[in-house]
């Protein structure tokens, strides 16, 4: 197959992961366990020697970092309408993206991996509480997003096609519930979500990624 993608159940590579099969083109998937330490093979870091998922093969070419991936497949299936074309839409969809994946991304992975901040267990402790705490409030955000561009006649995130901006706010709704958020907290975009995964490709992605999309136990924060 020409391109090959690199993913992790459940981690951002979701995204690119729905895109490809969205696409109806030929790829491999190829599952790293992320827990497992498999990204650390001196195999997967002769390809990506900073360890990290998602990861494209194109070919002879290898793209790495998560919005790279999504505007080379954005460029690459443009019949896809993955994102929109007009520069306004396209620069307000970039600047979202941007947004989760520097802004609401980490803010998770302060949550989820503390010791990569801190090797002190009292420090940790207080990264995943005061996160958990700013967190809450970007999935509010998240949300008034969502509702900006339904206000705008959007079906989906970026415009009339369902595409990575919905991925991604599906992988960052999930991992809420992961932190101990309760995704029904934020109705709108927990139904958003719902509609999202019920799409066929995606459907198919999830199954084979295994995903629940809801962690959340009560009690649980």
């Amino acid at each position: 197959m020409s391109m090959q993608l690199y993913f992790s159940p459940g981690a951002c590579s979701f995204v690119p992961h729905c895109m490809l099969e969205q696409s109806g083109a030929a790829y491999e998937p190829l599952m790293l366990k992320l827990h497992k330490g498999e990204q650390n093979s001196p195999a997967f870091q002769a390809i990506n020697p900073r360890a990290q998922v998602p990861v494209l093969l194109d070919g002879d070419h290898v793209v790495s970092q998560i919005v790279a991936i999504i505007l080379h497949l954005d460029a690459k299936f443009p019949e896809q309408s993955f994102l929109p074309t007009e520069p306004l839409a396209r620069t307000q969809a970039i600047e979202t993206l941007a947004w989760m994946n520097n802004t609401v991304h980490p803010t998770f992975t302060h949550i989820f991996l503390p010791h990569k901040y801190s090797d002190q267990a009292d420090v940790q402790a207080q990264l995943k509480v005061f996160n958990t705490q700013l967190y809450t409030g970007l999935l509010s955000e998240l949300q008034g997003l969502l509702a900006a561009a339904q206000a705008g006649g959007s079906d989906w995130f970026a415009g009339a096609h369902a595409g990575p901006l919905d991925a991604y706010a599906l992988t960052l709704t999930r991992w809420g519930s992961i932190a101990g958020i309760d995704p029904s907290a934020y109705p709108a975009l927990w139904e958003h979500v719902n509609r999202f995964a019920q799409e066929p490709a995606v459907a198919r992605v999830i199954a084979r990624e295994r995903l629940h999309l809801n962690l959340y136990t009560p009690g649980q924060a």
